[in-house]
């Protein structure tokens, strides 16, 4: 019902937001219930079905996330010197939903599986930076934490259903993998449609251009918060190495694994809204810090002394918590920060910081649990998060340039 309203991106439809917010949450829903179909179960496909290592597979996960940190970079420079925003991200979701399709030609190949993953991931490096740089350039600076907190939960009512569909189209196909991945491609293509139908783009008078070293890294409040993202994003392990323990700890049934990312994207879309527009008026620094506080708690519980379906639930609560804490609030924090000719190309550069720790977070955690021990690699990380969590709140802290932080 928001859609009509989008030729106006900065009139206010629900709450003070624009239309445009409303269309990208909606791309997003449906994107992700296209994306979370495959994710939920690749991890246990993997692990169990391939008998990957622990370090083989945190090599797969950290390449999942991070080997697209240039293409990050990529998409946002282009998007703000073309001024066409709408365009590159529309060519990253296009990827994405050919790239599913992919699956069906990758049988039981890992170089396969490898590359149509990295052409999936490559299609969301290109698109996540234009996307996040269209909210912020809709909406008002002091409504940021709230619109992001929208179009988070909007994401996360995709990447709540996906398993779910997937599960129900196993069950009327004979548990047929092909036909998921045809599923979540037709979906896929979808969401793109709605982008080229209803989203608007946020061009800006072209001016002088300015290099992208000069104009934002040496901005000390962007290479503070460049470097916050990274310390951050190193010391977070993926949402697959978190369910694979939970199930190997409590036995859970295979047919219950992606039911562990349903539970956590049901908490994240109940709570990104709220968390949202609490980081606006409370402080978007200090919702984000008690965001990895929570993850703190989930990498403690893991090998806690609380077991059965109590841990299931404490872990997968405080999970859904970190992430609508800390999702579209770092963005929200970092928005006002960013020059606005040039705050899709330092989003990317943000995001791409983060997910090249990333990469690295996720080889170090699949090693550790290799040649240590599963509790040795969790309590491990856990003491990360804090000292992650105190640098961080001195680099943002020291000489604060944040609005509302």
């Amino acid at each position: 019902m928001y859609l009509s309203t989008l030729d106006k991106p900065r009139t206010a439809n629900w709450k003070g937001l624009s239309g445009n917010v409303f269309a990208l949450g909606t791309v997003s829903l449906i994107t992700d219930v296209s994306s979370e179909m495959v994710a939920a179960v690749l991890p246990l496909y993997l692990v169990i079905g391939l008998q990957l290592s622990p370090a083989a597979y945190g090599l797969i996960d950290g390449v999942y996330t991070g080997a697209t940190t240039l293409l990050r970079l990529a998409g946002g420079y282009l998007a703000d010197r073309t001024q066409r925003r709408k365009a590159v991200a529309g060519f990253g979701y296009g990827l994405s939903a050919v790239a599913k399709l992919g699956l069906l030609a990758a049988g039981n190949s890992l170089t396969a599986l490898g590359l149509v993953i990295t052409a999936d991931r490559a299609g969301k490096g290109l698109r996540t930076a234009p996307r996040d740089a269209l909210i912020t350039l809709s909406t008002p600076s002091g409504d940021l934490g709230r619109a992001f907190g929208v179009h988070r939960t909007m994401d996360g009512i995709g990447a709540f259903a996906g398993p779910l569909v997937a599960m129900a189209v196993l069950a009327a196909s004979a548990q047929s993998f092909d036909a998921v991945f045809v599923t979540s491609s037709c979906i896929a293509a979808f969401g793109v449609l709605v982008l080229v139908l209803y989203v608007r783009d946020r061009p800006e008078p072209l001016r002088r251009k300015e290099p992208l070293k000069p104009a934002l890294l040496k901005d000390p409040a962007v290479r503070r918060i460049v470097l916050a993202a990274s310390l951050l994003g190193l010391v977070t392990i993926g949402d697959g190495f978190v369910y694979l323990l939970l199930q190997k700890r409590e036995g859970l049934a295979f047919g219950w694994f992606p039911l562990l990312a349903v539970g956590t994207s049901l908490v994240y879309l109940l709570l990104a809204a709220p968390l949202g527009a609490l980081a606006d008026r409370i402080g978007r620094l200090k919702v984000m810090l008690c965001g990895y506080g929570a993850l703190t708690l989930v990498y403690l519980l893991l090998h806690g002394p609380i077991g059965g379906w109590p841990l299931l639930v404490a872990v997968v609560v405080l999970y859904g918590v970190f992430y609508a804490a800390t999702d579209g609030v770092l963005m929200a924090l970092a928005g006002p920060v960013l020059p606005e000719r040039l705050r899709t190309t330092g989003i990317a550069l943000i995001q791409s910081g983060q997910a090249l720790a990333y990469l690295g977070s996720s080889v170090l955690f699949g090693l550790a649990w290799q040649f240590t021990s599963p509790e040795t690699a969790t309590r491990a990380a856990a003491v990360a998060v804090v000292l992650a969590l105190v640098t961080t709140a001195v680099l943002l802290r020291r000489g604060r340039k944040w609005t509302n932080a």
